[in-house]
């Protein structure tokens, strides 16, 4: 069976990769509060949605080309996925702008034919001709399918990586057991076994 798991790492970008980095923070926000202010000018003029795509400020802020136009688009989709949750939910209100100082910096991208890559302590990510040292803690097995970068307001930087894996399902118990929890015993089973409350916040208190 076919599941999405997420595997967070904590990545050590270079000065070179910070500033691409920082960079791509940026056309993210610019790119989600450009289309946000102008559906929003729009919709006070027409009085209908505007529909565009970053493309379609790339002739006029060049720098955009320098970024992943994967992570322009997924902030384009962030935008819709907030409109969508307005319109079902009136009293969550518009979608906001995001601030460069209340904001953690981060954007998405997503795998296209080995575009992202772990190998050998490195992350491989478009745009960026060099690899980003990465400390894989956990290791994974399965196909990637986007990854999230992101930078803490600390200056730690990281990388989510979401993969396509295959799990085995546990096999079907024949048996059932039921569970009564309570408070002077921790749990009684459906076959008559009592749990003992051990109370150790209790006897923690005493102690403290």
């Amino acid at each position: 069976m076919l599941i999405l798991k997420a595997y967070k790492y904590r990545i050590y970008p270079n000065h070179e990769q910070q500033r691409y980095l920082m960079s791509a923070f940026g056309a993210v926000r610019f790119i989600y509060n450009k289309m946000l202010a102008d559906k929003i000018e729009h919709y006070k003029r027409a009085g209908n949605m505007l529909h565009i795509t970053p493309a379609r400020y790339k002739k006029e802020f060049q720098w955009l080309k320098e970024v992943d136009s994967l992570a322009l688009a997924n902030a384009q989709l962030n935008l819709d996925k907030a409109y969508k949750h307005f319109y079902r939910n009136k009293n969550a209100g518009l979608p906001k702008f995001k601030s460069k100082k209340t904001n953690n910096d981060s954007f998405t991208t997503n795998n296209q034919r080995g575009t992202i890559a772990i190998e050998g302590g490195t992350l491989k990510i478009p745009k960026l001709k060099t690899r980003i040292r990465i400390k894989v803690h956990r290791p994974f097995t399965g196909r990637i399918k986007s990854c999230t970068l992101s930078k803490t307001p600390s200056g730690k930087y990281y990388a989510s990586v979401l993969v396509e894996t295959d799990i085995a399902p546990l096999p079907k118990a024949e048996k059932k057991l039921g569970l009564d929890l309570g408070l002077k015993d921790f749990a009684i089973t459906s076959c008559c076994e009592v749990i003992a409350n051990h109370k150790h916040l209790r006897k923690s208190d005493k102690l403290l």
